[in-house]
């Protein structure tokens, strides 16, 4: 059944109680019956079940009366655990736990799972690096919820059906505020996820403030001993790229390497999709001369000021191009530009499994272009963030952009997510992130 609402909260911050009182049952008896393949995989350690793969489902669970926690059954009937339920989502059915649970018993194993996550990264932060990602949805068995510190501030996402709901809001607030004292804790929505989510639109002020009458929204954050801007109300995902990190401080110091016989690198590098410049920095840290490549104007000025923030920090010279990195990296290579030491970091080209074969074309193209302007003895760190596009043929890719160009190239590194960003081994959608750093001959 569902929660009866009560009266309407006034405007303004949202604040939550300590306690969830008079919570409600969420669940039916049986919420629904899955296919033999889904039983399988949740059987191996698997956590989703697709819509296609639902044979049978309680009556009550319409997605006019949707129920947010359910139990689920193979077609035997034999008890396979309980599930987060989205009825408009491709991913119906999310599992929560092995064991039935009611509403009740959910959210004291949320509050208890998120405690865990905190725990877990707290090792990771120190004055140099004071951002990280501090729950990461599956891979830390909570569905659906993303949370990030960023500095004094705490950013929270619920990207499923099930997730959001008040007392959720309420249990994750409480443990945040709790474990790393934040000046606020914000919600920021995903619009796409939520669309397809079928969940509405937030509502408006912040989860919690510690000061009512200073809310705040930006921030200063750390990666690496660099600084950052952060503006909760802007930039990509939760506003910036947290499991880039050890990957940026990697790209620096292979740039440091290679250039070691030369007093330090002293080098031109490029930085491609540099988004806020979190590649573009590092490297200026040992570059000569550093250039930042994004097709978006309000990214780049925030590059160019948290270029400002670190000015002590860097040595080389850094500048931002406005524009398409296709077109410009097709006219530089062809005009025959060189780089000692080459970034590439593009956005996600493959948002479902249909675009895998286009967005390998695009990883091609980018990665053909950037070998043909690196110098001999130089340097390529190549990212692709599309889950639906394997390591395997991410590398494919790759290796056949150096066939195409001519060029001998050493595989020094492969990288992935920063360690805030875990990989479970049974859930391959948590290992997204594919980072490879290259030596061109």
């Amino acid at each position: 059944m569902r929660r009866l609402k009560g009266e309407p909260k006034p405007s303004g911050p949202r604040r939550v109680s300590r306690e969830t009182a008079e919570l409600k049952p969420r669940a039916g008896p049986m919420g629904a019956v899955v296919s033999r393949r889904a039983a399988d995989r949740i059987r191996a350690g698997h956590v989703w079940v697709y819509a296609s793969d639902i044979e049978s489902s309680s009556p009550g669970d319409s997605v006019e009366n949707p129920l947010a926690l359910v139990a689920v059954a193979d077609s035997r009937g034999l008890f396979l655990g309980t599930a987060l339920y989205s009825p408009s989502s491709q991913i119906a059915l999310r599992l929560v736990s092995r064991e039935a649970l009611d509403w009740k018993g959910w959210l004291e194993l949320l509050g208890k799972r998120l405690r865990a996550a905190v725990a877990r990264r707290k090792a990771m932060l120190d004055d140099a690096n004071d951002a990280c990602r501090l729950c990461f949805s599956e891979a830390d068995e909570v569905p659906g919820l993303i949370a990030d510190k960023y500095g004094e501030l705490a950013i929270v996402q619920l990207l499923t059906k099930g997730m959001n709901d008040a007392d959720v809001s309420e249990v994750c607030a409480r443990v945040l505020r709790e474990e790393i004292a934040p000046a606020a804790i914000l919600e920021r929505p995903d619009p796409r996820i939520r669309e397809m989510e079928g969940i509405p639109a937030p509502t408006t002020g912040a989860l919690w403030l510690k000061d009512a009458a200073r809310p705040v929204a930006t921030t200063l954050f750390h990666l690496n001993g660099l600084a950052f801007h952060y503006d909760a109300n802007a930039g990509q995902k939760t506003g910036a790229f947290l499991d880039q990190r050890t990957n940026y401080a990697a790209a620096q110091d292979w740039a440091r390497r290679l250039g070691a016989g030369n007093s330090g690198f002293q080098g031109r590098a490029l930085d491609v999709c540099c988004y806020q410049g979190g590649f573009a920095l590092h490297l200026a840290r040992v570059c000569r001369q550093v250039t930042g490549i994004d097709a978006s104007r309000a990214s780049l000025e925030v590059a160019e000021r948290n270029l400002d923030a670190n000015r002590n920090e860097i040595a080389g010279e850094v500048d931002w191009i406005e524009g398409d990195a296709f077109e410009i990296l097709r006219d530089w290579s062809d005009a025959g530009q060189r780089f000692d030491a080459i970034v590439l970091d593009p956005p996600a080209f493959a948002k479902s499994k249909h675009a895998v074969e286009g967005a390998l074309r695009g990883y091609k193209e980018l990665n053909l272009r950037a070998m043909k302007m690196a110098r001999p003895g130089g340097l390529i760190v190549t990212c692709c963030c599309s889950h639906h596009v394997s390591r395997a043929d991410f590398e494919a890719a790759v290796a056949a952009a150096a066939g195409d160009a001519s060029r001998r190239v050493r595989l020094l590194e492969r990288r992935g997510a920063a360690p805030d960003h875990p990989v479970v081994l049974t859930l391959p959608e948590t290992e997204y992130l594919k980072c490879l750093v290259l030596e061109v001959e």
